[in-house]
């Protein structure tokens, strides 16, 4: 054998013994995750496909930046206009951000799908448990499927803008066609949701691509498309219009915090996919904390630059288009650049509704297992061929399919966001709160530790809720009609009649809370002598 023969031997099987350590370092890193998981109560039931990045490309593409701007913009332009959009936005990223630590924190130490309602179980005095995880559960249900709804609403909108644009102004849908759009979404969600879960993973590589292509072209477009046109720095930062009906000026303003919260919302995501992510402890609360981060600065930028492209608030907000930055980017891109760019806006919002339906139905599911939801036998089902909670996929699709009808209102979207952010920083604060309460000394910190910042961030996460929970209550106009009330009081108030009832009457007797799905003790104690 000649020497450049025998260097190619030594190549390949160095090659071959990295490609093998690799595999070993990575099947090590899985059996790792289960071993905690049965630590935790539950077997391992589904493929650990998701990587850390695609973790992070999960996390960060449900909060679907450039869509979810897009789909807002009316809040702060009602609300206080350039100073609305600014400031309106910057204000509540610093809060979240506690809140976002906090939650990071909590699914570094307990890793699992059941996620929030899971932390309040084991954070509360263990004689209020089962109430604490079942409010927990209930609320972050909730949210998920409202949010699901509402995103998928607005990329109904979206889709009924761009057909008004491209015709002219000829043909505008009604709430009836709008609603046989949001349907039509919900349902292609439900078989893409469906997939395997190695499907899914990959898929998020492409999301976060066209999400972060999205948002750089819509900010570039929007500065260079203004040209001459732009409004001064000092009017894009600090000029004020109220244009909401409230006679107060800075209650007026404060309603412009409900584009952030509605946007920065699903981060929990990363919390509720870990029994499918190799490294959970790791990856998941890194995953929360990127895409919150990255998020909130897309997010500022693509404000301010509405902000100098917007000559003038009261034409957008006079719009005969479902959406007023479909109105922006017609004034400052033309029809052709408007709607090349708003193809691309609608694809992100697509897959956004589709990474928020796959992290409802984890949440419905892990809820389900523990038999909390009415049917828990079918939703807990996890399908053999995908590996996937195929059914609990579909509950969340029909769900949000009569959670649509609000679509007949004038106030769709307000109602949608409301109910999905109270329901989900709902059930972002109980366990926070019991983390700073109860269960001070109860949580074994995972490898992301807060270490004594805990105590006051959680003291500002959860100040921070109750507050937004309040304002979101409220109408964007101080004179409304039925037509124009903000129904998020209604969805939430329908819920927790419905959860509160069934827990007097029946759940007390016999929900304990987190229960574990382990066959047997012995089952448990081999998966640990495994890791040994």
């Amino acid at each position: 054998m000649s020497k450049h023969e025998k260097d190619g031997g030594i190549v390949e099987t160095v090659g071959s013994s990295v490609a093998d350590a690799d595999a070993s370092s990575l099947a090590n890193v899985r059996h790792a995750d289960d071993v905690r998981l049965a630590e935790l109560g539950y077997k391992s039931e589904f493929k650990r496909e998701f990587s850390l990045i695609e973790t992070v490309a999960f996390a960060f593409s449900i909060m679907g930046i450039v869509a979810s701007v897009t789909s807002t913009l009316s809040f702060p332009l009602v609300s206080g206009g350039h100073v609305g959009m600014v400031f309106g936005w910057l204000i509540p990223c610093f809060f979240v951000l506690c809140i976002a630590a906090m939650m990071a924190e909590l699914t570094s130490a307990m890793p699992t799908s059941a996620g929030l309602y899971y932390f309040s179980a084991k954070l509360a005095p263990p004689k209020y448990a089962p109430l604490a995880s079942w409010i927990t559960g209930w609320a972050n249900v909730t949210g998920q499927v409202a949010l699901v709804c509402s995103i998928d609403f607005t990329c109904a909108q979206m889709i009924t803008t761009a057909i008004a644009v491209g015709s002219d102004g000829n043909v505008v849908l009604a709430a009836g066609p709008t609603y046989g759009i949001l349907v039509a979404i919900l349902l292609s969600h439900g078989v893409v949701c469906s997939a395997a879960t190695s499907v899914l993973a990959r898929l998020n590589l492409f999301y976060v691509v066209i999400n972060i292509g999205t948002t750089i072209a819509a900010i570039v477009g929007l500065l260079v498309g203004s040209g001459s046109d732009k409004v001064s720095t000092k009017d894009a930062f600090t000029l004020f219009e109220n244009n909401t009906g409230w006679a107060n000026n800075g209650w007026a303003f404060l309603l412009a915090f409900t584009s952030p919260m509605w946007t920065l919302t699903g981060y929990d995501s990363a919390a509720h996919i870990s029994e499918e992510v190799a490294g959970a402890a790791k990856a998941a609360p890194i995953a929360i904390m990127v895409g919150v981060v990255a998020t909130q600065i897309c997010g500022w930028l693509l404000f301010i630059s509405a902000s100098f492209a917007t000559h003038s608030v009261s034409d957008l907000l006079s719009t005969d288009l479902p959406l007023p930055m479909g109105q922006l980017f017609l004034n400052t891109l033309g029809k052709r650049g408007m709607l090349a760019i708003w193809s691309f806006i609608i694809v992100v919002q697509y897959v956004t509704g589709a990474a928020q339906a796959v992290d409802a139905s984890r949440v419905v599911f892990a809820f389900a297992r523990d038999n909390a939801l009415p049917g828990s036998r079918w939703w807990k089902r996890v399908n053999r061929y995908t590996q996937t909670p195929v059914n609990a996929v579909w509950l969340v699709i029909a769900a949000s399919i009569v959670f649509g009808f609000l679509g007949f209102s004038e106030a769709a979207l307000s109602s949608l966001a409301g109910a999905s952010v109270i329901g989900l920083y709902t059930s972002y604060a109980t366990p926070i709160f019991l983390r700073i309460t109860s269960g001070r000394n109860k949580l074994v910190p995972g490898p992301f530790s807060l270490g004594k910042w805990y105590m006051p961030l959680g003291i500002v996460a959860v100040s921070w809720v109750a507050f937004i929970n309040v304002l979101l209550v409220f109408p964007a106009a101080q004179n409304t009609t039925a037509e124009t009330m903000n129904y998020a009081v209604v969805l939430i108030l329908a819920v927790f009649v419905f959860a509160s009832g069934s827990w007097i009457i029946s759940a007390r007797k016999w929900f304990r809370g987190p229960v574990s799905n382990l066959d047997s003790t012995s089952s448990r104690d081999e998966s640990l002598n495994k890791a040994q």
